[in-house]
């Protein structure tokens, strides 16, 4: 197809802007990995701005993984984002396949009551007297129930199932499936594209929980990363070291910075094409 001089034009702006903005995103991690790997003396050296370092150390990663406070909510974090997205996964496609269906009676009125929640919630003070009169208060259960259901991936959810084939219903229905066998053995396994998409919500959520940490949890030993590395940044706020052997402290804040976030950088990759196809087609009918 022959392109006219507006076509080129047009295709330039876009693929300088795509340049642009993918130097926005990228200069502030490849900064961030840069310094948590430089020695202690040429981070002085330059003054705290490093971007490609000359010699690489990890010195910070030795100290932050030589916590237990860090290892520990390591863990807790990683139980979190598994368990808790499990859950995520099994209650919400539960409440979005009937939503999914037609027949169901009383179906508007569940979806309006779906709908308010993303327009109005309890409030703090409610949420926090429900979690302590349900005695999560102190668990890692206080970081995954409150948020069990989140109603926009109900709905996200319950568009990708209504965009199925209906002959595949029909059809498992005249074989006499029930709708439970019809859920688990048909529309879940033709769903890993939206399952995808609302699974990595779920995670992040997960993996970057804060709030609910500091609103229901006071025992150290139950916190999560965030709030341990929210901790280390806090406590490093002073100047650069000026002593050889110490690590300094803007070298520590970006190396937990890295620590947080790199188990969600290195996933993305892999489900990236699942995730757009699920977003779209979840995105198509309301």
């Amino acid at each position: 197809m022959v392109r006219g001089k507006e076509d080129k034009i047009f295709n330039t702006f876009v693929y300088i802007m795509l340049a642009f903005s993918s130097a926005v995103v990228i200069f502030p991690l490849m900064y961030v990995l840069a310094v948590s790997i430089t020695p202690v003396g040429e981070v002085l050296k330059n003054g705290g701005f490093i971007f490609i370092p000359k010699s690489v150390t990890f010195a910070a990663y030795e100290m932050l993984l030589s916590d237990t406070a860090l290892v520990r909510s390591i863990g807790t974090t990683i139980f979190i984002t598994i368990v808790g997205t499990a859950l995520n996964l099994l209650l919400t496609s539960l409440t979005a396949y009937p939503l999914s269906r037609t027949r169901l009676p009383g179906r508007k009125i569940f979806l309006f009551m779906v709908v308010f929640t993303l327009i109005f919630n309890g409030g703090i003070i409610p949420t926090y007297i429900t979690v302590k009169s349900m005695g999560l208060l102190d668990t890692v259960w206080a970081m995954i129930i409150p948020n069990v259901i989140w109603s926009f991936n109900v709905l996200v959810m319950k568009s990708f199932f209504e965009n199925l084939p209906e002959e595949l219903f029909d059809s498992a229905n005249i074989d006499g499936a029930g709708e439970g066998r019809v859920l688990w053995q048909i529309v879940l396994p033709l769903s890993a594209p939206v399952m995808m998409t609302v699974g990595l919500f779920y995670m992040v959520g997960h993996w970057n929980e804060f709030f609910q940490a500091i609103m229901y949890v006071t025992d150290r030993n139950l916190f999560p990363l965030q709030v341990v590395v929210r901790d280390i940044l806090m406590q490093t706020q002073q100047p650069l070291a000026s002593v050889e052997n110490i690590v300094p402290s803007q070298t520590m804040q970006m190396a937990s910075v890295v620590l947080a976030s790199l188990p969600i950088i290195l996933v993305y990759p892999f489900i990236q094409r699942k995730f757009t196809k699920g977003l779209m087609l979840g995105a198509v009918k309301g």
